[in-house]
Order: C-alpha cells, then sequence, then structure tokens
C-alpha cells in the first residue's frame, strides 16, 4: 500500500478522519437542538428535523422563521434556496467517485455538509486518493453525532432559557469562519496570482449582487463567477 493511501480507504479511516468534525457537531448539534426547543418544537420533531433535514444553517433559519410565525411555503422556498449550495458542492466531487455504484454516490452526496465537503478536499489538495468507504465513513460519523447533539440540545434546552447569553446563536457561524480558514490556508501559503483573484472575485461579486438580490442568491452566484474565473485562470500560473 502507498504511503498517500493510508488513512484515506476505510470505512473506519473516513471516521477518524471525522473526530474534529463530531467535536463541532457536538457544540452546534446542542445548540440546534436548544433553540429548536425554545421555539416549541417536541423532542420528535427535533428528531426528524435533524434526520430529514440535516443542515445547520436551515435548522437554524427554520426556527427563526418559525419564531415569526411565517408560512410554511416561505419556509420551504428559503431553505431550498439556502442549501441550495450543496448541489454545487457535490458537483465539484462527483469525478472522483466516478464507475461507482449509483446508491453509493446517493449516499454520499445526501449526507454530504460544508464540514466532510471540506475535510474531503483538504484530503485532495494534499493529493491523498480517496474512497467511497472512507467517504461514507466520514459522512455516517457526522451525521449520526448531528442527531445526537440535537436530540441532546433538545432535552435540556428547557433549561437554558436565553441561549444567546451563551453565544449558542453564534455557534454555527463560528464553525463557517473557522472551516473558510482551514480550506483557504494552503492556497493562501502557496500565494498564486489565481488563488488571490478568485478570491477578490467571490468577494466583489457577493458584496455586488446583495444589492439587487437575496443573500442567499448572491452566495450561489458569487460561488458560480468564483468558480468559473478558478477554470478560466486554471494553469495560467506556475505555483511557486
Amino acid at each position: 500500500m502507498e504511503m498517500g493511501q493510508v488513512g484515506y480507504r476505510t470505512f473506519r479511516d473516513g471516521i477518524k478522519a471525522c473526530v474534529p468534525t463530531m467535536l463541532g457537531y457536538l457544540g452546534i448539534g446542542f445548540a440546534a437542538g436548544v433553540v429548536e426547543k425554545g421555539v416549541g418544537l417536541s423532542i420528535l420533531e427535533i428528531m426528524l428535523l435533524s434526520l430529514l433535514v440535516y443542515a445547520g444553517s436551515g435548522q437554524f433559519i427554520i426556527c427563526g422563521l418559525l419564531a415569526i410565525g411565517a408560512p410554511v411555503s416561505s419556509i420551504i422556498v428559503t431553505v431550498f434556496l439556502v442549501n441550495l449550495r450543496h448541489f454545487l458542492m457535490s458537483l465539484s466531487v462527483t469525478h472522483h467517485f466516478r464507475g461507482q455504484p449509483l446508491l453509493s454516490n446517493i449516499g454520499i452526496g445526501t449526507l454530504l455538509t460544508d464540514e466532510s465537503y471540506g475535510v474531503l478536499t483538504t484530503a485532495l489538495q494534499e493529493g491523498r486518493p480517496v474512497t467511497s468507504p472512507w467517504m461514507h465513513g466520514l459522512n455516517v460519523a457526522a451525521y449520526l453525532t448531528w442527531f445526537s447533539a440535537n436530540v441532546l440540545g433538545g432535552l435540556l434546552g428547557q433549561f437554558i432559557p436565553s441561549p444567546e447569553r451563551f453565544g449558542l446563536d453564534f455557534a454555527l457561524t463560528a464553525m463557517f469562519l473557522g472551516l473558510w480558514l482551514f480550506q483557504v490556508e494552503l492556497p493562501l501559503k502557496k500565494r498564486t496570482r489565481q488563488t488571490v483573484t478568485v478570491l477578490l472575485t467571490v468577494g466583489l461579486a457577493l458584496i455586488l449582487l446583495m444589492r439587487f438580490s437575496t443573500a442567499e442568491i448572491a452566495v450561489i452566484g458569487a460561488t458560480l463567477l468564483g468558480c468559473l474565473v478558478g477554470t478560466l485562470t486554471e494553469g495560467s500560473e506556475v505555483e511557486r
């Protein structure tokens, strides 16, 4: 077995790679459960929400919209737009799992999250070959951790009447910031012109698009524009 493949092949290897994500999910999932309980959801509803929606940002948004009495149609459309980025994430890694059974690829795409996507792309950036069993281990471990943390937060949520006092409402934002910094660390160390160009493009596009559309549409548009610029500038510079 080649050294580059060690630790990135089996289901168990995927679970090991998921440990940092699991630790983060314990806090964020617990916070989501507390907030869900705070807007009046039952433990059964919290369980179903974490199992079927399985999206931190989506679940926090659902709670916010429920708190203001938003109609169901509005909640569905908003959550759909917010999580539409998962389509782009799955599309960007699909070629790494070509030739695998359809059900296996459906499972990977269904349980792919921002965090597991971050672990996957980091492994790929480091040139480590990954396998479907490894990806399933990563995804399933994260999924079960999120569900458990959500339920625990719901059970103990009644004892935390003001989650914002403990910063629980900022937990998801903090994890996204950490994930973003983790993702751009390696490209920034290389200081390639392409990396800077893509980051500037995404940042400026996001600012401009938010003036004319919703934040969800702006994020998707800026992401697509960044992908286009990255594709057009690929190979234009030899990295040092």
